[in-house]
């Protein structure tokens, strides 16, 4: 709409000043003539006492300075103010009617232009140019006509802007309202997904077929994601909780068995005991894992201090059963805004790979600390141990990933993918190191206000 207003407006506006232009143009030109022929006779008899008069009321009528030359450009007679000889479009003009032309009107006026009108017509007299009169009218009414011609356009062209606007918003809104609903359920789509629910569809009964129709087939794709993720998830909880009671009774079977073993199946019998207590370590994991997808994804405060504190006081008797020495530094006051229980599962994932890959290893201890830093707190875990190789940085949070240079430690592979969930669903920051003096660095940052 506004280019087509301005493809109309502009050229009416350039109309209007050219109709205006031209408007003052043919008065000024009559009056022009009309001293023309009353010069004739000042020219045959040299006498310009009533043409002077003549010129002097012109000037305080009309505001129109004039000038009678002669065939050699010497005044004959003036008015009581009379256009310098020495402008540029005097001398133009009066070579051009000297020369027997009659004034034209040529280019277009703008309302900013100050320069005023010079018309210039020859004196004829029995066909033979005798002399000359020249005319200089200012421009400032034409301006003001200009000028009031321009805002009447433009605030026409602002009505019908307006009009227009009003006319289209109810229909745009009737178009986009397809959009809009696609837009929410986009982010209800990513909600469910995060907190495990279920998609709850609400199509569009407005707008266009098309849109409709695109609604309809997006709530029917986001449900069935919803239903396949919801049972992926479910599966593994189902499983991870059937299957760990006849793994623990088959690993309580073993070690019943421990005093029947003949010497020939003493290795076969270790490595049997082995993987069933490897298989109850990835069930524990999977369940972990289940819970932390199926728990709530709304954040809320926890007091990470205490979190922090109570874990580490949890695992400082695990941590020296291993001959590991646990410090910690954890200010008073901290607190994150993070989903439910969010601070005491990443410690006690990120301290259960500490404390068993720093036993047997020097120096044999592991470091907790906390702090603020702008909105964020984070807790920064250090180990000691053999740490990994910087190619493996990447991988290392990927489910059932494990070093293959600490595959004879026992682990499912679960720890670090648990703590990246908690933190993707907290909108925090998980940041892996290797210090320059061996071991591993694992930095988590859980914002310090709520992000809603």
């Amino acid at each position: 709409m506004v280019s087509v207003l301005l493809g109309l407006g502009v050229p009416l506006a350039r109309s209007l000043s050219d109709s205006e232009r031209q408007r003052m143009f043919l008065d000024r030109l009559t009056m022009t003539e009309r001293l023309a022929s009353l010069a004739q006779r000042p020219l045959l008899t040299a006498q310009d006492d009533s043409l002077g008069k003549v010129l002097r009321r012109y000037k305080e009528v009309f505001g129109v300075t004039s000038l009678v030359v002669d065939r050699d450009g010497t005044p004959v007679a003036q008015g009581a103010q009379s256009p310098p000889l020495s402008d540029t479009a005097v001398r133009a003009g009066l070579g051009e009617a000297l020369a027997g032309r009659q004034p034209e009107s040529t280019g277009s006026f703008l309302p900013w232009s100050d320069r005023p009108m010079v018309l210039a017509e020859p004196v004829m007299v029995d066909g033979e140019v005798r002399g000359a009169v020249i005319t200089v009218s200012p421009t400032d009414a034409l301006r003001q006509r200009v000028l009031w011609w321009w805002w009447l356009v433009l605030a026409g062209g602002m009505v019908v802007l307006i009009l227009a606007i009003m006319l289209a918003l109810p229909v745009v809104q009737w178009i986009l309202r397809p959009i809009r609903r696609l837009d929410d359920a986009t982010g209800q789509v990513a909600k469910a997904v995060a907190e495990g629910a279920t998609f709850q569809p609400s199509t569009a009964s407005t707008g266009p077929p098309e849109l409709r129709k695109l609604a309809r087939s997006f709530d029917a794709m986001a449900m069935s994601v919803s239903e396949v993720l919801a049972a992926q998830r479910a599966f593994v909880a189902d499983a991870s909780h059937q299957l760990r009671n006849p793994l623990t009774a088959l690993h309580i079977r073993l070690t019943n068995l421990d005093e029947s073993v003949t010497r020939d199946g003493i290795e076969d019998y270790a490595a049997a005991v082995s993987e069933a207590q490897r298989l109850n370590e990835v069930l524990d994991g999977l369940l972990t894992l289940a819970k932390t997808e199926a728990s709530s994804g709304v954040a809320i405060e926890i007091d990470a201090s205490a979190a922090l504190n109570d874990r580490v006081t949890a695992w400082r008797a695990v941590a020296r059963a291993r001959d590991v020495e646990l410090y910690s530094d954890i200010p008073d006051g901290l607190s994150v805004y993070a989903v439910p229980r969010a601070v005491d599962r990443v410690l006690d994932a990120l301290l259960d790979n500490a404390v068993k890959f720093t036993a047997g290893h020097e120096p044999s201890r592991v470091e907790v600390e906390a702090h603020r830093s702008g909105d964020m707190v984070t807790i920064v875990v250090r180990d000691h141990g053999p740490g990994i190789d910087p190619s493996e940085l990447d991988r290392a949070t990927d489910r059932f990933w494990r070093s293959p240079a600490q595959q004879n430690v026992s682990g499912s592979g679960l720890g670090l993918s648990i703590v990246r969930q908690i933190v993707d669903r907290s909108h925090g920051d998980l940041k892996l190191e290797l210090p320059d003096d061996g071991g591993l660095r694992i930095s988590v940052s859980l914002p310090y206000q709520s992000l809603t």
